[in-house]
């Protein structure tokens, strides 16, 4: 057989040295005929082992019948039917090979995203025991990490928010969505309280909702009960998180998880995905550009609330008290909270900034606040008792007696000092 060696010569020596097939054979010393085959061939020569016959052969045109009527049925099944004694490997083997002809074909639909078109939301509930100070450890489904996967970058985003509720989950939405820099066309959310509902047949939005993605300009769309494939890649992502990231990690609180979380996802997004050929940092310009611009006035999210402070000079937010400046006790303050601080305003001016507290049941004081509140509280008592007020006389205990005509018949003395 010729080699591949001679093959490539034999055809640069007649197309670059323009040697005649003649002098070609008598070079390299192989026959004319050899010389011809290897100038039409159409690429090298290759070894190809002829192939013998199969013990199946002979029963090949019985397992055809039996599959021409049952294209499904099982080589177990097949072996039986045609009393078949050998090894089961090889007719298995037979079977695999002919049942696709007589199947008919079954296409596999791929979803694929448009650039900007659409991301998918999600609250995961880390299986891990978080400290939040005062002692205290929040359980797993106390834990929830607000996700976001864009369909056609396939770029992950997440933060640990405080609660659930729509205050703390619409200014976590709002962190992500600034963090990418845009605003994807349509956000696919599951069925939360906070977020929606499927309901007679269609995505019902919450009013909180409703505001957000009008702020936006962009569209919710509620996934229908029991349909997890519709929002496969958060779930995905999710899955990946747990095998990923929390492995071998340990958190003191809350900002340390968020911390890793943002050093992890930094990476996380350069890795290569399969079913993309390459990383979501290749893919998220050309992902950003197609969405919709940030709205130039930010939604309004957070915790917020209009009272008229009360004498304590403390205001209550998710189950903790923080202490407010006591100069404006009786005035209407607007209390301003976000994921992280907690603000209070009097006309425009702030009187209170404390950093978000994740524990519960507990009291926040600012010691300005309380020493002002002290100093209030002695130049009060000042006001209601002023100086040089005229002292008020103790009479004697003795003098009462003798009106009522109390006497000691012993002559002792009574208990208040005085004798009889």
């Amino acid at each position: 057989m010729l080699s591949v060696e001679d093959w490539a010569e034999i055809r640069r020596l007649h197309r670059s040295e323009r040697l005649p097939i003649k002098a070609i054979a008598r070079v390299l010393g192989v026959s004319r005929n050899t010389v011809r085959a290897a100038l039409a061939s159409g690429g090298p020569p290759r070894y190809q082992r002829r192939r013998g016959g199969s013990i199946v052969d002979a029963v090949e045109p019985l397992i055809r019948e039996l599959l021409r009527v049952y294209p499904r049925m099982p080589a177990t099944v097949i072996a039986e039917r045609i009393g078949w004694t050998r090894s089961i490997r090889v007719l298995r083997d037979r079977v695999a090979e002919l049942r696709p002809v007589y199947l008919p074909p079954d296409p596999v639909s791929r979803t694929a995203y448009a650039a900007g078109e659409i991301a998918q939301c999600d609250l995961w509930f880390p299986p891990i025991a978080l400290p939040v100070g005062f002692g205290q450890v929040r359980k797993p489904t106390q834990l929830p990490v607000l996700t976001m996967v864009c369909g056609y970058s396939r770029w992950l985003s997440a933060v640990l928010i405080p609660t659930r509720r729509a205050e703390d989950l619409f200014a976590g939405w709002w962190q992500l969505i600034q963090q990418l820099g845009a605003v994807p066309r349509v956000l696919v959310w599951d069925g939360e309280g906070a977020v929606g509902r499927w309901r007679g047949g269609r995505s019902e939005l919450t009013g909180d909702c409703q505001a957000f993605r009008g702020t936006l300009g962009a569209k919710v769309v509620i996934c229908r009960p029991a349909d997890p494939e519709a929002k496969g890649l958060i779930e995905r992502a999710h899955d990946y998180l747990e095998r990923s990231f929390l492995p071998g990690r340990a958190f003191a609180s809350p900002g340390e998880f968020n911390a890793q979380l943002q050093v992890w996802l930094a990476t996380a997004n350069t890795r290569a995905r399969r079913v993309l050929g390459c990383a979501p940092t290749d893919r998220i310009t050309a992902d950003t550009e197609a969405m919709l611009a940030l709205p130039p006035v930010a939604p309004a999210t957070g915790w917020r609330a209009s009272i008229r402070l009360p004498r304590d000079h403390y205001i209550r937010l998710d189950a903790n008290d923080y202490s407010v400046h006591p100069s404006v006790i009786g005035r209407r303050v607007e209390v301003a909270a976000d994921l992280d601080r907690v603000r209070v305003f009097c006309d425009g001016r702030p009187v209170a900034d404390h950093a978000r507290i994740w524990a519960w049941h507990q009291t926040i004081s600012d010691p300005d606040h309380l020493a002002a509140a002290k100093a209030l509280r002695r130049g009060r008592i000042g006001l209601l008792r002023p100086a040089g007020e005229p002292e008020v006389g103790q009479r004697c205990l003795a003098d009462y007696d003798s009106a009522l005509g109390v006497t000691d018949h012993h002559g002792g003395e009574h208990a208040d000092g005085g004798v009889a």
